[in-house]
């Protein structure tokens, strides 16, 4: 690229010493030429993106009406569970499952266990103190047997507090009726995210290799365009060597044509120069006797004695003789020879031969390329080995198949348990709304009870109304009674049940899943087994941090960048094309161009040329021919010595003399119209002749000596700068192709490291995990249980009210208010035995 200007000197320095003025014009090969001007730069190229958008929905629990009671379940479980993360018991379970002690658990799960006593003291507790209601109802169903002022304040405390319970029991059971439907809502969308989920992260593991191959798969478009610019490649260079030359070659053509054109009319003066002087020999001899002749008579004529006034004409008579003697004249026989058959050539038609074979130069240059160039076209049809193997050495590669089966075969397995945990759901379901309705139906007795009773109550003053209403609203509550002593070990056989399972989950799981404690576990060395290091199973060289792949992949990171690939897969050198263009370049090298058609100069005009160069055309004496031409051709003016004969034949004494001579002057004008003016013609032609070769000659000379010099020196050089500009446009044709596998060595780079396989479907798959498990199943299950578990203990003071405000409303015994027996008579009530529960 840089030797141009190097041969631009040389070449200068070469023209100065051949003294000829070679280095203006010559040389095409000026500061430019090491310039890439006839090729631009490469296209962009417009590669089609790999990488499959791969973006999994977040999932988010809708703010609702529960949220609080969420929040209350979560603020009471952190109150049982007051343990932070078990991480040493968690790292002996996975690891060494049959070395966990029981002591350790049951540490853990201190709270749970306290819950757990509570929960069986309830469980032996109300089913002991049901059995010992119905052995001893008389006396804990009996009624009043006295009424007295203090009464009247104890009912009404009793049924206060029985509302204030039932109400209690209703919100409960209100709360229990809704988290059982939520939860039963929730089901079904949660367990149909699981092969969402499933779904997703195969198609994140089994589209890295697809992405990969149809990466590597895009190298056919720089090829593509490789090809289709090595069709014309030829022809491309071909004019381009034919831009840069054509200044100097054109030049001179156009030089070889008008010395062609002046050795053409050089060689057609000599020879009008030569004819012109034969005549003007031929002239000269038939001329010179008879002007000796004529002047001999004058003479004779004017010396004689009679002739008056004869002395100026006499004069004028003795200087009749010849002027110009061409045979003085240098012989020019030699030059003649020499350029006999000159010129050979027609320079005119060699020209445009010349010109046709230089403007055919570009698809002369593509028909010399086609061979180099169809061997070009099989080594870019070729691929790079790097490439090939870029999808199948990707770490993972093999790894990818199996996860993507494994997690197929979970997919494909978890439906059935999907099904069956649906199925379970529907049965719990089934058993909370029975156990709500039973506990509902309890809210009901002593509702519609302490209503009968109030109104039993306010009835009593009626001495026409019967006990009926006071004795149904004691019934139902009793009733209500009795079937809370019934419903009460199933509710707290599934309170403690779902407390237990939903628990742990939330302070075990979701706690420390939603504050990273898992992710920190799982990067801690040692805490997971061999066979659940993420590292050993992707087959990477480094072990990466679970918790900042998390946060990496929630920002839309590539594998590459999360995975920090680069430490254990080498792009560059699958991206590396060196020896691919090292082979392109090699091919390069074989283009040539042959310049021998190109002659410039014909042989013949060759021979025309040396033959005016060694003509000796400049070595005529032109001045011997020019002092010739400006003597007169006879020395006398004939005209004006024939008018001076005629007035002196008038002037005579003596008509004999006057008659002769008028005789003389008449032969003297007959002389000079048929002899000296043909010859003073030819002497002006011949002035025209030989003034232009003496002009013509010495440039003529000089000029034949340039071109002969230019041409063959252009003959030897130019061959030299078609080549150092074929290799100047192959190297910026060899640029321009690399440029395009550049682009997609880029592409490839960026693609790879920055948009294949992005891991955001793993952060989001992990994070909709937890909303499904902790949001949409864990808080309505353990509200649920809280619900249930709240109207379950609140069973106990129901009983008790309920128990000690039934008493009220049975009919009493007596009434200290009043001691009419008509009034007794008129509320007496009939014994209890009377009454059947």
């Amino acid at each position: 690229m840089t030797r141009a200007p190097g041969l631009l000197a040389t070449l200068l320095g070469l023209g100065l010493g051949l003294g000829l003025g070679l280095g203006l014009g010559l040389s095409p090969l000026g500061a430019g030429a090491a310039e890439c001007g006839s090729l631009s730069s490469a296209q962009r190229l417009a590669f089609a993106p790999a990488a499959r958008v791969h973006w999994l929905a977040p999932r988010v629990r809708p703010p609702g009406a529960l949220n609080p009671l969420y929040g209350t379940v979560r603020r009471f479980l952190s109150v049982v569970q007051l343990n932070p993360f078990p991480a040493e018991l968690v790292k002996t379970l996975l690891n060494e499952p049959a070395s966990v002690k029981v002591d350790e658990v049951v540490r853990y799960e201190v709270g749970y266990v306290v819950c757990a006593v509570i929960a069986g003291l309830y469980l032996l507790a109300v089913p002991i103190a049901g059995l010992c209601f119905c052995c001893c109802r008389r006396r804990c169903g009996g009624r009043v047997k006295t009424e007295h002022k203090a009464t009247a304040c104890e009912r009404g405390t009793l049924m206060a507090f029985l509302l204030l319970t039932t109400l209690v029991l209703l919100t409960g059971v209100v709360c229990a009726f809704v988290t059982n439907q939520h939860m039963h809502e929730q089901m079904g969308p949660s367990v149909e995210a699981v092969p969402e989920i499933l779904l997703s992260l195969r198609g994140l593991v089994s589209d890295v290799p697809r992405e990969l191959q149809a990466v590597a798969q895009q190298f056919s478009l720089p090829q593509k365009q490789v090809l289709e610019e090595l069709d014309g490649v030829g022809m491309n260079i071909g004019s381009t060597i034919h831009t840069q030359l054509k200044s100097t070659v054109y030049e001179m053509l156009a030089s070889v044509s008008s010395l062609g054109q002046a050795l053409q009319v050089s060689v057609d003066h000599l020879q009008a120069l030569n004819s012109t002087l034969v005549e003007l020999w031929k002239g000269q001899q038939g001329l010179e006797p008879s002007v000796q002749e004529c002047r001999k008579r004058l003479l004779g004529l004017l010396e004689e004695p009679s002739c008056q006034g004869c002395t100026e004409a006499q004069n004028r008579a003795r200087a009749l003789q010849l002027g110009a003697d061409f045979h003085q004249v240098s012989p020019m026989d030699d030059v003649l020879h020499r350029l006999k058959g000159v010129p050979e050539a027609n320079f005119s038609s060699m020209v445009q031969g010349e010109n046709s074979t230089f403007n055919a130069l570009p698809l002369l240059a593509a028909l010399q390329m086609a061979d180099v160039v169809k061997e070009l076209k099989k080594v870019v049809a070729q691929k790079p080995e790097g490439l090939k193997t870029l999808a199948e050495e990707f770490p993972g590669w093999e790894a990818a198949a199996r996860w993507s089966q494994a997690l197929e075969e979970v997919e494909q397995r978890s439906r059935p348990y999907l099904q069956e945990v649906q199925r379970y759901e529907k049965h719990r379901w089934i058993w909370g709304y029975v156990l709500c309705s039973g506990v509902l139906f309890v809210v009901v007795c002593n509702l519609l009870g302490l209503n009968l009773g109030i109104w039993g109550l306010s009835a009593r003053e009626d001495p026409s109304h019967s006990e009926a209403k006071g004795e149904a609203g004691a019934r139902l509550l009793l009733i209500g009674v009795g079937f809370s002593f019934l419903i009460a070990a199933p509710l707290i056989l599934l309170v403690f049940a779902t407390f237990l399972v939903g628990g742990n989950v939330q302070t075990l799981v979701c706690q420390s899943w939603e504050s990273k404690e898992l992710y920190k576990f799982a990067d801690t060395p040692g805490n997971l087994p061999p066979s659940m290091n993420l590292s050993q199973l992707l087959g990477l060289k480094k072990n990466i941090s679970i918790l900042l792949a998390y946060h990496h992949c929630k920002e839309g990171a590539a594998l590459w960048s999360v995975l920090q690939l680069n430490d254990s897969y080498d792009l560059e050198k699958h991206l590396n094309i060196s020896q691919y263009t090292a082979k392109l370049q090699q091919e390069l090298q074989n283009l040539k161009v042959d310049m021998k058609n190109l002659d410039l100069l014909s042989p013949a005009a060759h021979r025309d040329l040396e033959a005016l160069q060694s003509s000796g055309l400049e070595k005529i004496h032109y001045s011997s021919f020019l002092v010739q031409i400006q003597k007169p051709v006879v020395n006398t003016n004939m005209e004006m010595l024939a008018q001076e004969l005629e007035e002196l034949a008038r002037t005579q004494g003596s008509s004999m003399l006057g008659q002769q001579l008028q005789q003389e002057a008449q032969q003297l004008q007959n002389l000079y119209r048929e002899k000296v003016l043909p010859q003073e013609s030819l002497v002006a032609k011949l002035n025209i002749t030989v003034r232009a070769l003496a002009s013509e000659a010495p440039n003529l000379q000089m000029e034949t000596s340039g071109v002969l010099d230019k041409v063959t020196y252009l003959k030897g050089e130019l061959p030299t700068w078609a080549t150092s500009i074929l290799r100047n446009e192959s190297e910026c044709f060899l640029t321009r192709e690399v440029d395009y596998f550049s682009q997609y060595v880029a592409w490839v780079r960026e693609e790879v490291t920055q948009r294949i396989a992005t891991c955001q479907p793993l952060s989001g798959a992990l994070d909709n995990s937890r909303v499904i498990l902790c949001d949409m199943m864990a808080d309505p299950w353990n509200a649920f249980w809280f619900c249930l578990a709240w109207c379950t203990f609140f069973l106990i003071p129901s009983i008790i009210f309920a128990v000690k405000t039934s008493k009220h409303f049975h009919p009493i015994w007596k009434c200290l208010s009043s001691t009419s027996s008509e009034e007794t008579q008129l509320f007496h009530i009939p014994r209890v035995t009377s009454l059947k529960l």
